[in-house]
């Protein structure tokens, strides 16, 4: 076995382990981060208030600056994009998004210590601290080739559009409301954040809401993702991530054959795992994404692992996948040390916690969601609810009024080489005046 699978290889392996398997107790909804899609509530008791925003003056001054910036707004995302940011390697992006930050006028910036870049909008009081962020990571491995490459009315790279296009619209939205001179009452901390994709398991949302200077002073959170302004994510999908590894003592394929082999318990786990039966809601699902181990064709393996992924907007959904898991990796060594020899050694067990996100929801009847839903509602576009693996999960999690909204563009083929976004003016400059709208009228409370 080699030290990663071919993908190949680890799509026949796990088709033949989980073929068999019910996954699922329902059928599953369409694929997607995001889980089941609610319908639109009741017209928000805001909804007066958001037309009478977007009917004013200064918000069409500021919807105006929108347009006139969006060729501006373009340059900063092929900007962004092409300074690497693999994961905890954000650094030399942060830096050049925290000097871009401070030419629309942020005070008090700063980066803290796990890397988020941030900078504060001063209001004029009496609306606490309001947090606008989209992150600065991207899934793509030191050593990408990032550049831009324009084919008409499309941008293709690595990264462009997740998140790209959320910093890009912060900086958009910052300079229309102070074209437009628009002032609010929270204080708005604007940040480019670390962490937000997989490995990094948001550890910058862990800094900026456990550690950092702001930790007890944030009242309210929005980060910004790749999607156009037709849903709220006010759900958080959680997610419990396991390394698993099972070790032995290895040997040659045919003298030492008979003895305790790791890949023989990893495969009766991994087909168990298969098995489990989950809800479709709220949606709970799991995956085997890495294999590795081995050293050639001809050895029993010392060492074989499988890294693990569960996810559900459901925490005793999410718990119960889980315990099911752990469950069944003990039982898995059990067998293959009683089917074959331990005399040079049984097969043991190493099974280590690489990702936990917590689960959290901001319920739809919360006043902060009402209000950013009651711009949808102006504009005669009731907005869905979804609950999605975005940094809004740990403020959720801490009972922190806390979504997710559309960066205002549209993308396609996140996290592929072929990531890529689409460059149409009339309906961009809409979607991110939408966003902007709702960030205004979550900073501007009763």
């Amino acid at each position: 076995m080699s030290k990663r699978m071919t993908s190949a290889a680890l799509i026949a392996l796990l088709c033949a382990v989980a073929a068999p398997a019910l996954a699922q107790t329902k059928p599953a909804p369409p694929p997607g981060e995001f889980g089941n899609i609610r319908p639109p509530a009741p017209t928000s008791p805001f909804a007066k208030q958001a037309k009478s925003l977007l009917a004013s003056k200064s918000f069409k001054v500021a919807k105006d600056a929108l347009a006139a910036g969006y060729d501006q707004t373009v340059a900063d995302i092929v900007t962004l994009t092409e300074i690497p940011a693999p994961p905890f390697g954000e650094a030399e992006k942060g830096k050049a998004y925290l000097a871009m930050l401070a030419k629309e006028g942020l005070t008090d910036l700063e980066t803290d210590a796990a890397g988020n870049v941030m900078g504060l909008r001063k209001g004029t009081g009496g609306g606490g601290l309001l947090v606008v962020a989209a992150h600065l990571d991207t899934v793509f491995p030191a050593g990408t080739d990032v550049k831009v490459r324009r084919d008409g009315d499309k941008l293709y790279a690595p990264g462009v559009g997740d998140d790209t296009v959320g910093l890009a619209s912060i900086l958009a939205i910052l300079r229309a409301i102070n074209a437009a001179g628009i002032q609010t009452r929270s204080d708005i901390l604007f940040v480019g954040d670390v962490g937000e994709e997989g490995p990094g398991d948001l550890r910058g949302m862990k800094e900026l809401f456990l550690k950092g200077r702001y930790k007890d002073r944030i009242d309210a959170f929005i980060s910004l993702e790749p999607s156009g302004p037709t849903v709220i994510v006010n759900g958080g999908v959680g997610s419990k991530r396991y390394k698993t590894t099972f070790k032995g003592p290895g040997g040659h394929s045919m003298g030492d054959f008979g003895t305790v082999n790791p890949a023989f318990a990893l495969a009766d786990a991994a087909k168990q795992f298969g098995e489990l039966k989950v809800p479709s809601d709220p949606r709970t699902v799991y995956n085997i994404g890495l294999l590795e181990g081995g050293t050639s064709v001809n050895s029993i393996p010392f060492s074989v692992a499988m890294t693990v992924d569960m996810r559900s907007s459901g925490a005793a959904e999410l718990k119960a996948v889980e315990d099911a898991y752990l469950a069944i990796l003990p039982k898995a060594v059990e067998a293959e040390n009683a089917a074959r020899s331990t005399k040079r050694g049984p097969i043991v067990l190493d099974n280590r916690m690489v990702g936990d996100r917590p689960v959290g929801e901001t319920p739809i009847s919360a006043p902060f969601v009402q209000r950013i839903a009651a711009v949808g509602d102006a504009l005669g576009k009731p907005m869905g609810y979804v609950a999605g693996s975005t940094d809004a999960n740990i403020p959720m999690s801490l009972g922190k009024p806390a979504v997710t909204l559309g960066a205002g563009f549209v993308t396609f083929r996140a996290h592929s080489l072929e990531e890529g976004m689409e460059v149409n003016k009339a309906r961009d400059v809409e979607s991110i005046a939408t966003t902007m709208a709702q960030i205004l009228m979550a900073a501007t409370p009763n």
